[in-house]
């Protein structure tokens, strides 16, 4: 990618990610860039931002906690 269109990629992923923080998307730059990526790849942006909405709803697993009866070695 030549120069021009790289910092052209960046300011348009900066405004992106502007109107995201904006409209509290709560989604980070990184995850922006993947979906503009899958969006320039053909992908429907209304099918990934219901895929988007539907793993935000999700609640994140937690990892278990240790036993506190278990001895430690």
């Amino acid at each position: 990618m030549d120069p021009d269109a790289a910092q052209t990629a960046r300011e348009s992923l900066d405004l992106a990610f502007h109107m995201s923080n904006i409209l509290d998307t709560g989604l980070d730059r990184h995850t922006l860039s993947v979906l503009i990526a899958l969006c320039d790849l053909g992908l429907n942006p209304e099918a990934l931002a219901a895929v988007v909405k539907e793993l935000q709803r999700e609640p994140t697993p937690q990892a278990p906690m240790p036993s506190s009866s278990s001895p430690l070695p």
